[in-house]
């Protein structure tokens, strides 16, 4: 084996490295935070869902929430629905 053998695979490899730095790690790193979202989600929590409603988590599920959207509304809908959470419960609810 000689090295023009292998002269042919490097540009080969710096492409596939740079593919990977640049699109694939990090939309690893924002799903992995979008999940970590998903899981922590808590009673009271306001958030926007991928809709762009609204509302305020008064029940969750495994993998359903009921939110409130206004005084005498609520909704079912599923957890991964969620986009994200604008602010956390104060300790006095």
């Amino acid at each position: 084996m000689n090295l023009e053998n292998f002269a042919g695979l490097i540009p080969l490899l710096v492409f596939f490295g740079i593919f990977y730095f640049l699109l694939i790690r990090p939309q690893q790193k924002q799903q992995k935070a979008r999940q970590e979202m998903l899981n922590n989600l808590k009673k009271g929590d306001k958030i926007t869902t991928i809709g762009g409603i609204y509302g305020t988590i008064k029940e969750i599920g495994d993998d359903e929430l009921t939110v409130k959207l206004g005084e005498n509304l609520t909704v079912k809908m599923a957890r991964y629905g969620v986009e994200r959470v604008r602010e956390k419960p104060s300790g006095n609810e």
